[in-house]
């Protein structure tokens, strides 16, 4: 690690509630990635710029102009005043784990650039997409930190107010950081995040193929709440894992000694898609804690269950001053991930 730290800097990763000044997007393509639906994920795209540029800019890597001119051709002109396009070549989608993750500091903005690695190099192609932070230097007038170690943003999330909450399945596995102890992961994360304690949860759901991302299991929705994926049937692979994190998270103090009250959220259920082909035999990581918060608005993935009701019930009633927006994510999850996944906030200074 080379000083200055974000930390001695002034900087900070805040809340996702934090006011944003936008939001980053990567336009979808890849048909590995969603076979068979690459138009369906992008309609759900659409939708999802639709909702957020009513409220704040949406900035929009495309690989060409002709890309930007489809999404133009296919977006209302309320749409295109807050829509903005980077011609910027990307291998997917995922630019909540490989893009900038940002700080806000006494000095403006700043962004940490992690290492990516394809979630434990499980895809080699996709660790192109690695570069993408650097690349966008040049958009921003903000610091940018190269921590040195491997990390996505879907393993990280922060209440604003001095905790990181995280997975010992993501961080502490040999296939992102294997020299670094859990102190010294602490450290980093101290350090580039800003934050005073780590609080560690143990698994994420069944079917995750970045070995086990907090986006997927519990969320801050204040600075003193969390909701948390729970499933009620014993029965179901998640049952354990996730009554396990409850228990962990029921027993875990902010950086004051107080206790979090903790929602329960629950879980679609098994989602494995309609199709005829081999992979509707293999689970998919579908989860109602995959929600984005934005200005004003809260994406809320559903997938046609019985329980989705139930939790856009329960995110409304934790925003009351948002304006809780359900998609149905069924072909985005597809490629292993839905809307927290695929987003990326800048804050407001």
């Amino acid at each position: 690690m080379k000083s200055p730290f974000p930390v001695e800097l002034g900087y900070r990763m805040p809340a996702e509630w934090h006011p944003h000044s936008a939001t980053w997007l990567t336009w979808p393509k890849d048909p590995e990635t969603w076979p068979n639906r690459v138009p369906l994920v992008q309609e759900i795209f659409v939708k999802m710029i639709e909702a957020l540029t009513t409220h704040e800019i949406v900035n929009v890597l495309v690989d060409d102009d002709q890309t930007a001119r489809t999404i133009i051709e296919r977006s209302t002109v309320a749409v295109r005043n807050n829509l903005l396009f980077h011609n910027i070549k990307t291998v997917d989608s995922w630019i909540r784990d490989y893009g900038p993750n940002f700080l806000v500091g006494p000095n403006g903005l700043g962004y940490n650039d992690w290492i990516f690695n394809a979630w434990g190099n499980k895809y080699a192609d996709l660790r192109q997409d690695d570069a993408i932070p650097k690349l966008l230097e040049p958009t921003f007038k903000a610091k940018r930190f190269e921590p040195g170690i491997v990390m996505e943003g879907g393993s990280i999330e922060v209440n604003g107010d001095g905790c990181v909450l995280t997975t010992e399945q993501c961080l502490l596995n040999p296939n992102r950081n294997p020299d670094l102890t859990r102190s010294e992961i602490e450290d980093y994360l101290r350090k580039f995040l800003g934050v005073k304690k780590v609080l560690w949860l143990a698994e994420g759901i069944v079917g995750d193929d970045t070995d086990g991302h907090i986006d997927d299991i519990a969320r801050f929705v204040a600075r003193d709440v969390i909701v948390c994926a729970v499933e009620d049937d014993p029965q179901d692979a998640n049952y354990k894992l996730l009554r396990d994190n409850l228990e962990r998270l029921k027993r875990l103090t902010d950086v004051h000694g107080r206790a979090f009250e903790i929602v329960p959220l629950p879980m679609p259920g098994v989602v494995t898609g309609a199709s005829t082909e081999n992979r509707n035999l293999e689970r998919l990581p579908a989860s109602y804690a995959n929600f984005y918060i934005a200005n004003n608005v809260v994406l809320v993935p559903v997938f046609g269950s019985k329980n989705d009701d139930a939790a856009v019930g329960i995110l409304r009633r934790l925003f009351p001053r948002h304006t809780v927006f359900a998609i149905n994510c069924e072909p985005l999850v597809w490629g292993m991930g839905t809307i927290h996944c695929v987003t990326q906030q800048q804050p407001a200074l």
